[in-house]
C-alpha cells in the first residue's frame, strides 16, 4: 500500500530532469519520501542530488527504507550498487558545497540487508565488502580535498575488513587531520587479517561505539590474542561478539599451568562480564571442555544468543548451560557437532524445558541424531511453541523418521523454516557419519526428491504450508562469504604453502 504523497513522489522521480529542476522548490520534510520513492525506482541521478540538498540534521539509510506509513514496502534488503553510490556521491557532494547550504550533521549507512536473492531490478548488489571498500575510499578523496575540510559529517556505518582493504580502511578511519567524514562503526567484521592488523583497525573504530564485532574464519587467533583485545579495548556498548575457531586454545609459548587452572580463560570471562550490553555469543569450533561455567558463569546480563557449535562439551557443561540463568532467556542456540541426546540427553531435556518460553532458532547439525533418538527429540521439541526456525542437517535419520519428525513439527504454531538432512536411505548402506564433503554430495538425487515431496506433503495435509524446508547440503547462504571467495581463496592457498614450507624446513632440520 502507498499514500498519495507517495504515488507523486514516484510520478515526480520517474522524471529525473524534472525533478532536478525542481528540487529546491520541494518542502524540506518531503526529501526523504522523495528519497524512498527514488531508491525504489533506481533513480540514481536524484538520490545523488537530494543527498547533496539534503536539509535536515540527520540521514539514517535503514529508517528512510524501511516500511512507513506513506508506503509499506521495506527496501532494506535491496543492496542497489547504483543507489549505494549516488549516496555516497551525494554526502561528498553535500560537504564540498557553500557553507551556508550544510546542514546534515549525521548519515546513518546502517540497516542495509544482504541476501541470496536480491530484490533490486537492476540485479547489481553491492555487498558489505564492497560498501566499507566505496565509502573508505570517498573518505580518503575528500581527506585530500582542502575545501572538504570546513566541513563536518558523522559517518555510522558496517563495516567489513579484510586484507584487502585493510590499508584504505585505516587511511579512512585515523586521518592525519580534522576529516570531512568522521567515519564511526556501529558493526564491524574482520576476516583474514594477521592479530596485529586487527587491534590496529579496531583501536581506530571507536570501539567505544561499536555494538557488533565479528572476527570470523581466517583471523588467527588464540587465547592470549583475545585476552589482549579484550584488555585493551573497552567495549562498553557492545551487544554481539563472534570469536574465529580456535580463540581459547593455549598460546604456543604459554607454560602449563596446574590441573583446572587457566589464567587466560578466566581473564577473558572477566573482561566479558564488564560488557553490560552483552547479549549474543558466538564462539563455535572453541575447545570448552569443561569451562563453559567459567566462561558464561561470570556475565552479569543474560544471553539471547549463544552458539557452542563443536566446542567439545561434556557432561559438566551441559549441566550448567542447562541450569543457568541464560536458558531461561534464550532465543538463538545452536550446539551443533555434540551428541546430545546419546550423551547428554537429561540436560538437553532440561535446557529446552527452560528456554522453551523463549527459543526462536535451534540449530542442531551433525547431532548423531539416530531413528532411535526421535521420541527424545519430539519429546523435547514440544514445549517450544515459539520456534520458527529449526536445523538439523548431517543427522542420521531415515525418511520415515523424518516423516513422523514432520508430524510432531506440524504441531508448533510458529514454526517457519526448516532444514533437513538427506535421509540415509538415500545414502549406500553403512555409509559413515559425519560425512566429509565428498561423501555429502554422494547421495541419490531421485530418491530424495520422492522423500522431499512426501515430507512436503506432510505439511500440506496438516494445513502446514506457511512452513518452508530444504537441505542446503553445503550449508547456507553467508553473503560475506560470497562476496570475498576469491580473496578468501588465496589466502588459504598462501597459507597452505607456508604450512608445506614450514613442513618441509623441519624434515630438512631432522635430516
Amino acid at each position: 500500500m502507498k499514500s498519495l504523497r507517495f504515488a507523486s513522489a514516484e510520478a515526480l522521480v520517474s522524471h529525473p530532469q524534472v525533478a532536478l529542476q525542481n528540487l529546491d522548490s520541494v518542502a524540506h520534510n518531503l526529501y526523504p519520501l522523495l528519497f524512498k520513492a527514488s531508491y525504489l525506482l533506481e533513480r540514481a541521478e536524484v538520490i545523488r542530488a537530494l543527498l547533496q540538498r539534503w536539509p535536515l540534521e540527520e540521514f539514517r539509510l535503514g529508517a528512510l527504507l524501511g516500511p512507513s506509513t506513506d508506503h509499506a514496502g521495506d527496501l532494506r534488503d535491496r543492496a542497489c550498487r547504483a543507489c549505494l553510490e549516488a549516496c555516497l556521491r551525494g554526502l561528498a557532494d553535500h560537504v564540498l558545497q557553500g557553507r551556508g547550504q550544510r546542514r546534515l550533521q549525521l548519515a546513518d549507512l546502517t540497516g542495509v540487508r544482504d541476501v541470496q536473492v536480491q530484490q533490486c531490478p537492476c540485479g547489481r548488489p553491492l555487498g558489505r565488502w564492497g560498501r566499507t571498500e566505496l565509502l573508505a575510499r570517498t573518505c580518503c578523496e575528500l581527506q585530500a580535498d582542502p575545501q572538504a575540510a570546513q566541513h563536518s559529517v558523522k559517518v555510522l556505518a558496517d563495516i567489513f575488513v579484510t586484507d584487502g582493504n585493510f590499508q584504505l580502511v585505516v587511511q579512512a578511519l585515523g586521518p592525519a587531520a580534522p576529516a570531512p567524514l568522521r567515519l564511526r562503526c556501529l558493526s564491524f567484521r574482520a576476516d583474514s587479517l594477521d592479530p596485529s592488523q586487527l587491534l590496529q583497525v579496531l583501536c581506530l573504530a571507536g570501539p567505544g561505539e561499536l555494538r557488533r564485532l565479528q572476527v570470523v574464519h581466517n583471523v588467527r587467533l588464540h587465547a592470549g590474542h583475545v585476552q589482549q583485545l579484550l584488555a585493551q579495548l573497552h567495549f562498553p556498548q557492545l551487544v554481539s561478539l563472534t570469536l574465529p575457531a580456535k580463540a581459547f586454545d593455549t598460546p604456543p609459548a604459554c607454560a602449563p599451568t596446574t590441573e583446572g587452572e587457566d589464567p587466560l580463560l578466566t581473564s577473558i570471562a572477566w573482561e566479558l562480564s564488564q560488557m553490560t550490553q552483552l547479549r549474543e555469543l558466538s564462539v563455535a569450533f572453541s575447545t570448552l571442555t569443561g569451562n563453559v561455567q567459567k566462561l558464561l558463569g561470570p556475565l552479569r546480563t543474560p544471553l539471547r544468543v549463544l552458539d557452542l557449535a563443536n566446542c567439545s562439551l561434556n557432561h559438566a557443561d551441559m549441566a550448567f548451560l542447562a541450569g543457568c540463568t541464560h536458558a531461561a532467556h534464550l532465543e538463538v542456540l545452536d550446539l551443533s557437532g555434540h551428541s546430545l541426546i546419546h550423551l547428554f540427553p537429561s540436560s538437553f531435556f532440561r535446557l529446552l524445558g527452560r528456554a522453551a518460553q523463549t527459543l526462536r532458532v535451534l540449530t542442531l547439525e551433525e547431532c548423531g541424531i539416530e531413528d532411535r533418538h526421535l521420541s527424545t527429540l519430539i519429546l523435547a521439541l514440544s514445549p517450544c511453541q515459539q520456534l520458527q526456525e529449526l536445523r538439523f542437517l548431517g543427522n542420521p535419520l531415515s525418511a520415515s523418521a523424518l516423516r513422523r519428525l514432520f508430524l510432531a513439527l506440524c504441531e508448533l504454531p510458529k514454526l517457519r523454516w526448516v532444514e533437513f538432512p538427506v535421509p540415509k536411505d538415500c545414502y549406500p548402506e553403512g555409509a559413515a557419519y559425519p560425512q566429509d564433503e565428498l561423501a555429502m554430495s554422494k547421495f541419490d538425487q531421485q530418491k530424495y526428491e520422492l522423500i522431499a515431496e512426501d515430507l512436503r506433503g506432510v505439511l500440506l495435509r496438516a494445513g502446514r504450508d506457511d512452513i518452508q524446508v530444504s537441505t542446503p547440503v553445503f550449508g547456507s547462504f553467508d553473503p560475506d562469504i560470497q562476496e570475498t571467495s576469491n580473496e578468501l581463496g588465496v589466502f588459504l592457498l598462501q597459507a597452505f604453502k607456508t604450512a608445506l614450507e614450514n613442513f618441509s624446513r623441519a624434515l630438512k632440520q631432522m635430516e
